[in-house]
C-alpha cells in the first residue's frame, strides 16, 4: 500500500465512484476500479477491499432496478455464476491471473468482430435467453468475477444478443453482480482475503459508491438507447485491449 494517504484516499474514491456507477446501470465502468485499486496497492488486495464496497452499493442498487430485470436471465445465469465462483475457490492458487485477462479479452475482441459483421450485414434477429449459452457464459462470468472482478464480458457476451431494452439490460446486470458478489464472500473469508481492520476504509468508501450508483443511473435514464449500447460495446472493446494488455504486460 502506498505510504501517501492522500493518493490512497483520491484513488480509493474514484475506484468507489465506479463501483457504484456500475451498480446505477453502467457495468462498463466496473472494471476500472480494480485497476484503479492496483495504483496504490496489490490487485488482489484492492479487490478484496472492493468486496464489501461492491456489497454496500448493490443493496442501492438491487432498490433502484427491483422493477427492471429480466428474470428468465437471471434463472439461468445466479446458478451458472454459482458453479464459476466454485471453480474459482477450488483453483484458488492454481489460475494464473494473466492468463484469465488474456482469454477474456480475446473473447470479447472476437464477439465484437461478430457482431460489427452482423451490423454491415443487416440488423441482427434478437437471440433469446437459452441456457446451454447461459450455463456457459454464466460459468466463466461467475469465474472471472472471483479471480479479477472482470465477469462483465462475459456477461455483455451472452446478453447483448438478445437486444434488451436499456433498463432491463442495467438492472439484470445490476442484480446478477449482486448475487455473485454475495456468493464471493464465504470463499474470500475462507481464503483470508477479507480483513476486518478494513472495514472503517470501506464504511469511508461507501457513500462515495453509492452516490456513483444514484449518478449512473441518472445517466443510463437519460442516455438514448442505441447511445447506450454503442457505449456499452465500445467499453467493452477497451476493457478487452485493457485486459490483454495487463495480461501480457504483468
Amino acid at each position: 500500500m502506498t505510504a501517501d494517504p492522500v493518493l490512497f484516499w483520491i484513488t480509493a474514491f474514484a475506484a468507489a465512484l465506479f463501483v457504484g456507477g456500475s451498480k446505477g446501470g453502467l457495468p462498463m465502468i466496473a472494471l476500472l476500479s480494480v485497476p484503479t485499486m492496483s495504483l496504490v496497492m496489490s490487485p488482489m488486495q484492492g479487490a478484496a477491499l472492493l468486496l464489501p464496497v461492491y456489497l454496500i452499493s448493490d443493496v442501492y442498487g438491487i432498490w433502484i432496478y427491483r422493477h427492471s430485470f429480466s428474470r428468465r436471465n437471471l434463472a439461468i445465469l445466479i446458478p451458472a455464476s454459482a458453479i464459476g465462483i466454485l471453480a474459482g475457490y477450488l483453483l484458488a492458487g492454481k489460475t494464473d491471473e494473466d492468463v484469465v485477462r488474456v482469454v477474456i479479452g480475446c473473447i470479447g475482441l472476437s464477439f465484437l468482430t461478430m457482431r460489427l459483421r452482423i451490423r454491415f450485414i443487416g440488423k441482427a434477429t434478437p437471440r433469446p435467453a437459452d441456457v446451454p449459452r447461459g450455463l456457459v457464459w454464466g460459468t466463466v462470468s461467475g469465474f472471472t468475477s472471483f479471480v479479477s472482478h472482470a465477469g462483465g464480458p462475459a456477461y455483455q457476451i451472452y446478453v447483448l444478443p438478445q437486444q434488451l431494452p436499456k433498463m432491463m439490460f442495467a438492472g439484470t446486470s445490476t442484480i446478477l453482480f449482486a448475487a455473485i458478489n454475495l456468493m464471493k464472500v464465504p470463499p474470500y473469508l475462507a481464503l483470508g482475503l477479507i480483513q476486518w481492520a478494513d472495514m472503517r476504509t470501506v464504511l469511508t468508501m461507501a457513500p462515495v459508491a453509492i452516490f456513483g450508483a444514484w449518478l449512473g443511473y441518472r445517466i443510463t435514464r437519460l442516455i438514448p438507447e442505441r447511445i447506450f449500447f454503442t457505449v456499452v460495446e465500445i467499453a467493452l472493446f477497451l476493457i478487452s485491449v485493457n485486459l490483454i494488455r495487463l495480461g501480457l504486460t504483468a
